[in-house]
């Protein structure tokens, strides 16, 4: 009897997960990125705003797999689905599998308004935060040699659309950076002059966070200097700034953090899903009708007792070792338990030495709680050497103010 394969597509959090809970099953693994590293999404507004580098969040798949005898990487990216084949589609290949793990992740959602991508960039892969970077430190320097007033204030206006944790670490990033690390660098402008601005179209920032941690949030952004309008929808976007209402605010960088949508996994298994393109999948992750597919991550809507798991780095971890211990004991003839994900709670940081945790039981803010974030996240980078990268970074940054990642990379379009 041949070996089961285990075909997953994805490298990141679910993904990785995943292929990491197999390594002591008998079957054989292939996992497919487009990409050739696996990314530690949470601290990629630090890459966007000059705090980290690229290589300092991210880690090459092959290299964390290789110790792993059944594990094979392939670079590549899946264009559909065969299901009564049992077969993915890379380019011309056709690979076939025995079980299907999609872990594809979500990108973001302009509700309709795709015409404003261009203005607006978001942020969730290595190539959009390193666009941002540009952009944002592009817009200084254009200003150091703008001479008309009105253009300028335009260059130095920042406006991020979307409360959310995205939304409001990017706003407190770009702030210090215009008012600590950037004070001296010009002669003919003032960065900490620079307006940043942020939009929620719901009547809080951080909507997911208790009502007392969003009006912290709120007050730790206003000490810091950043316009904070909520219950304000943008309605319009381009080149030029947005509109929030009927007013117009000029601004020559846009930043998008409002929303996410799937990646095309319903499509490719013309499977139910929801307004955001997350597949509806059963309580063991698997697809309806299909109990060798499992999606899992941000392209899973999965049902939970306070309505449905959040997209966010621990709930993808917990689906994809969840999928890991399935796929083991489906191959064992034994019975798998549904998926039961653990809430460990909501963090965000809004600047130095602010931040907010939500744990349930216990809710932090301040100080204490910027601890427990940092601290948290250099646990979770994927390596030591990641690990260590960032704390001096972020020592060297506490101690000194500056950024060291401040380089403008890329052409512009």
């Amino acid at each position: 009897m041949s070996t089961p394969r285990v075909v997953i597509v994805g490298g990141g959090f679910a993904g990785l997960a995943a292929a990491r809970g197999l390594a002591s099953t008998a079957v054989d693994v292939l996992l497919i990125d487009r990409h050739n590293y696996h990314l530690f999404q949470p601290l990629l507004y630090q890459v966007a705003t000059a705090g980290l580098s690229p290589g300092e969040i991210a880690w090459p798949i092959r290299s964390l797999l290789r110790r792993q005898s059944n594990a094979r990487v392939v670079l590549g990216e899946i264009d559909s689905v065969d299901t009564g084949a049992k077969l993915v589609r890379v380019g011309e290949r056709e690979i076939s599998y025995d079980f299907l793990v999609l872990a594809t992740g979500a990108r973001h959602a302009y509700f309709g308004h795709s015409d404003w991508e261009p203005h607006a960039p978001g942020l969730k892969t290595v190539d959009d935060a390193t666009e941002i970077r540009r952009r944002i430190l592009l817009a200084f320097e254009q200003a150091e040699i703008e001479t008309d007033p009105e253009t300028q204030r335009a260059l130095l206006t920042f406006v991020i659309v979307g409360g959310g944790p995205t939304g409001v670490e990017l706003a407190g990033a770009i702030i210090e950076l215009a008012k600590k690390a950037l004070t001296r660098d010009f002669r003919r402008i003032d960065p900490s002059t620079a307006r940043v601005m942020l939009v929620e179209a719901s009547a809080r920032v951080l909507p997911a966070f208790p009502e007392t941690l969003s009006s912290t949030a709120a007050e730790s952004l206003e000490t810091l200097d950043v316009e904070v309008r909520s219950g304000a929808p943008v309605t319009a976007c381009d080149a030029d700034g947005v509109v929030i209402g009927t007013e117009r605010i000029r601004a020559r960088t846009v930043l998008w953090a409002a929303g996410v949508a799937a990646s095309p996994v319903a499509r490719w298994l013309d499977a139910q899903a929801d307004a955001a393109g997350r597949v509806i999948v059963n309580d063991d992750l698997s697809v309806p009708g299909h109990p060798e597919i499992y999606v899992v991550g941000d392209a899973a809507r999965v049902a939970w007792a306070e309505g449905f798991v959040p997209g966010v780095a621990p709930a993808a971890k917990q689906m994809g070792g969840y999928v890991a211990r399935t796929i083991r004991a489906r191959v064992d003839g034994k019975k798998p338990l549904p998926f039961k994900y653990r809430n460990y709670g909501n963090l965000a940081t809004i600047g130095r030495s602010r931040a907010v945790i939500d744990f349930g039981w216990l809710r932090l803010r301040g100080w204490l709680a910027w601890w427990i974030w940092g601290i948290a996240h250099i646990y979770f980078l994927i390596s030591i050497r990641n690990r260590m990268l960032v704390a001096w970074q972020w020592l060297w940054s506490y101690l000194t103010f500056q950024r060291g990642a401040r380089l403008i990379t890329g052409d512009e379009d």
